[in-house]
């Protein structure tokens, strides 16, 4: 099951206030970026990131994207605040490695 326009929005707006967030259409789902790192995506209207030591500290539930993809945590929470830390600590720590 490919990804929705709408849900994407969804995801778009609760990140409205982070600066350089871009997406990329893949195969109906999307990449998500900040400052050209990719931190996650949606997958089957998921929103998921990746497993860093920022993410992993929140307790997230892990999710495989697709079948032969990486598991990665399920983002289950709305608040904006929280979810522009949560990206910023997993881009550095991508930056890092």
């Amino acid at each position: 099951m490919a990804s929705n326009q709408e849900y994407l929005e969804y995801v778009l707006d609760l990140l409205r206030r982070l600066t350089n967030i871009t997406y990329k259409k893949m195969m109906g789902e999307y990449l998500l970026y900040k400052d050209g790192i990719l931190f996650g995506g949606i997958y089957d209207n998921r929103f998921l990131v990746k497993i860093t030591p920022a993410s992993a500290s929140i307790g997230f539930k892990e999710e495989i994207p697709y079948p032969t993809g990486n598991m990665m945590y399920l983002v289950d929470i709305e608040d904006t605040r929280a979810l522009e830390e949560l990206i910023l600590g997993i881009v550095a720590d991508l930056s890092k490695s």
